[in-house]
């Protein structure tokens, strides 16, 4: 049966490797390194959790909020280990630790291309938005994205 407990900056190092060998998968030079992770879990320090099987870790979402709306980011398991209800229970935790804090909606972004991801999110129940667009600024040019390929 897989563990699945809130992640602390110990599990970094494997988490990063998790996202490392995701293909098509982005990371930010900045935000996704290990200080950016630290500051992160700091600011949401109950929410993001990590999936364990045998003792390796096998998913990972980092989950947060600002008081009014939770939002996932970077929600990965194995490709090994997909289709085991993995990713479903790790959603359904961190959607518990959101109502814990009082988080009544949680939002997510996916990739249009993540053919997997989006079949998942549509799986188990959750709605693609097609009333808005979604924007974005870059504050700082040298958190630059890398895409796995």
């Amino acid at each position: 049966m897989c563990d699945i407990r809130i992640m602390t900056i110990e599990d970094y190092d494997e988490v990063k490797k998790l996202w490392m060998m995701i293909q098509g998968f982005a990371i930010r030079s900045i935000d996704d390194s290990k200080k950016g992770v630290e500051k992160f879990l700091k600011r949401n320090p109950a929410s993001s959790v990590v999936a364990f099987e045998d003792g390796r870790l096998v998913g990972c979402i980092l989950c947060g909020h600002d008081g009014r709306r939770g939002c996932f980011y970077h929600v990965c398991v194995h490709p090994d280990y997909r289709l085991m209800g993995i990713g479903t229970r790790m959603v359904t935790r961190a959607m518990e630790a959101l109502k814990d804090e009082g988080i009544n909606k949680v939002s997510l972004i996916a990739f249009t291309k993540n053919d997997v991801g989006n079949a998942f999110w549509k799986k188990i129940g959750w709605t693609r938005r097609e009333d808005l667009n979604y924007y974005d600024f870059t504050l700082n040019s040298e958190n630059i994205i890398r895409f796995n390929s």
